[in-house]
């Protein structure tokens, strides 16, 4: 049977859906859209292998829409435009089901690719459905998604990849001939590194070559495997456990784990341009003003690997990276945003107090709009002490330096200014 595995148990209802309850249980996103028969374009964002084009297969089926799929590895502006003619042909904004384009990897798409898509979606000649393995807010224009409603498809847990299994055994017309029993999964498991393709790949491997009863254990899943996932995946398991390795020894302040991790990804292929935008937010985020100049050399190294490519853009990520593991850290300025985030949807929109509003017409200043505002710059030390933040939370301290040379100079610095009103 030449179809893998994967494919043929792959399911074709939304009830047969394995996971990602949030969007495709009983009052699920996706299920409330496709019972309304409003369909919007969307990104699809999740790891490898957790069923993106599964999802967008059954979205078209259960809408009834014609379904185009396109590949952003083979595909061009002239296959796209072809299927639009096709989509505006068979109807396309004066059809209830306009046709559904489907485009696997959607961040392999360029510019002018992503830009060939917008006047369809726009007018609703097609519904457009992403599926990405990377952040869509990085990889797809800010034009086209906001005319797309991004879903985050989570990883599968132990549970989610069992029970495909199980269903593997029950359902497929070659395996459940078979007497298997699935007495160990964890090797399973680790070796498909959450990817339910590679899982059902692996397993077919197994059951294909052995004599029955097969009995799974780790033992024999190992020994049959004999290419152990010990190479780089930039798009499976490894992709995600090595970045976080990479961050957690910069953010651990040791230069040598972290440069190692940097050569696995540069032997792997790693983009070099996904490195460095990591970077960049970890020089905020972990390193902040405890060390500014730490966020201006990650925003440089990313615009020089940008513009140098391979292979010489090692060398400034390697500077870079030790740059920042040999720096002082701090995520006071991460905990602050994450305080306000939390405060405002505590509080909801809090009036923005009278004197700090602005007047620029006479009837906003007969109400008193900018009324008492104390001009810093017309006080000594350029300073005035008056409230900031609404009555209702007023006094709330959202910001505590870190433990470091620099903020320990803004905590005196706030000391002075605001005395005990924040606690510094």
């Amino acid at each position: 049977m030449n179809e893998p595995l994967a494919e043929r148990i792959r399911p074709k209802k939304l009830e047969d859906y394995i996971s990602q309850q949030h969007l495709v249980g009983e009052n699920g996103a996706l299920t409330q859209h496709i019972k309304q028969g409003i369909i919007p374009s969307l990104i699809l964002w999740g790891p490898p292998g957790i069923g993106k084009t599964t999802l967008a297969n059954i979205i078209a089926s259960e809408s009834g829409r014609p379904f185009y799929t396109l590949s952003a590895i083979n595909s061009g502006v002239k296959d796209i435009r072809e299927i639009i003619e096709k989509a505006k042909n068979s109807g396309g904004l004066f059809t209830v089901k306009n046709p559904i384009l489907f485009i696997d990897e959607i961040h392999r798409f360029s510019k002018s690719q992503q830009d060939s898509l917008l006047g369809a979606v726009e007018k609703g000649w097609i519904t457009l459905i992403g599926a990405t393995t990377e952040n869509p807010s990085f990889e797809v224009i800010p034009a086209l998604l906001s005319r797309c409603q991004v879903y985050i498809l989570n990883a599968f847990d132990k549970h989610d990849l069992i029970a495909l299994l199980n269903r593997a055994i029950a359902e497929d017309p070659f395996v459940s001939k078979k007497e298997i029993i699935l007495k160990e999964t964890d090797a399973l498991l680790q070796l498909s590194g959450g990817d339910a393709r590679k899982l059902l790949n692996i397993f077919e491997l197994i059951v294909s070559a052995q004599s029955e009863p097969i009995e799974i254990t780790n033992d024999l899943v190992i020994q049959k495997v004999q290419k152990n996932v010990v190479r780089y995946d930039k798009t499976g398991e490894q992709h995600y456990d090595i970045i976080s390795a990479f961050i957690k020894s910069i953010r651990g302040s040791d230069p040598n784990a972290a440069v190692y991790w940097l050569a696995r990804m540069i032997e792997g292929g790693e983009d070099v341009k996904f490195i460095a935008r990591r970077l960049l937010i970890l020089a905020s985020e972990d390193i902040g003003n405890a060390n500014p100049t730490a966020l201006i050399l990650a925003n440089n190294t990313f615009q020089a690997v940008a513009v140098i490519g391979n292979p010489e853009s090692r060398i400034i990520l390697s500077q870079c990276v030790i740059y920042l593991a040999n720096s002082a850290k701090s995520n006071a300025s991460y905990q602050a945003i994450g305080n306000a985030q939390q405060l405002v949807r505590q509080t909801g929109d809090l009036s923005v107090p009278l004197h700090l509003r602005n007047a620029p017409t006479k009837l906003m200043k007969d109400l008193d709009y900018g009324k008492d505002y104390k001009y810093a710059h017309s006080y000594e030390n350029n300073f005035a002490e008056q409230e900031f933040l609404p009555d209702e939370i007023k006094n709330t301290q959202l910001y505590a330096p870190g433990n470091n040379t620099r903020e320990n100079s803004f905590r005196e610095f706030l000391k002075k200014r605001w005395k005990d009103k924040y606690g510094y």
